[in-house]
């Protein structure tokens, strides 16, 4: 949708593209509060993931990984999107959003956020994580899982042959998604690794 002409938006959605202009800013806008729209969704499915995983944190962070990488693999939309706005240094894509856009865009990331920072926060108190700034590091492992459905979405990765030659390397899905918990839990500094 970001690519997208404010014409062809406008068309798919059986409106005059003056109606668009007439409701937001800029086409970022429409990006952005579509972006937070799949973040409110994503954060009640966090919630409720991070509730039923039991009480090891290394269980919640799992769960809430499977949650968000699911909901990657489910909307290819919101994954885009997220990737889109990340392009722009965050004084930027402010300017180009109305402050209210600005604040549903902060509240949805912050209910997406927040139970991974909770989470963190609580592992770090009973000595499961060692981290020093929860907030931090839920930013750190959200941009990593990201980044890795990225590379999912393109379905390849490279890798060097035994001849020394680029060659592709096939990503699969349930693989991807044990790396992000893995990787996860390696930024979270997981003490029952090393027990």
């Amino acid at each position: 949708m970001a690519d997208a002409p404010v014409e062809e938006i406008a068309q798919a959605v059986g409106i005059a593209r003056g109606l668009i202009y007439r409701e937001f800013t800029a086409k970022e806008e429409l990006v952005v509060l579509t972006v937070a729209g799949y973040l409110a969704e994503l954060a009640v499915e966090m919630e409720a993931a991070a509730g039923a995983a039991g009480e090891l944190p290394e269980a919640q962070v799992a769960a809430l990984v499977s949650v968000y990488t699911g909901f990657c693999r489910r909307y290819p939309a919101f994954l885009d999107g997220q990737i889109g706005l990340m392009r722009r240094p965050a004084g930027e894509l402010f300017a180009l959003v109305s402050p209210q856009t600005w604040h549903e865009l902060g509240d949805a990331m912050a209910g997406c956020l927040g139970p991974v920072a909770d989470v963190i926060r609580r592992g770090c108190e009973h000595g499961r994580f060692r981290v020093g700034d929860p907030e931090l590091a839920a930013n750190l492992v959200w941009t990593q899982m990201l980044g890795a459905m990225h590379l999912g979405r393109l379905g390849v990765g490279v890798r060097r042959t035994e001849d020394g030659e680029a060659a592709l390397l096939e990503i699969r899905q349930d693989d991807l998604v044990a790396a992000c918990v893995a990787s996860a839990l390696a930024t979270l500094g997981t003490t029952s690794a090393r027990s």
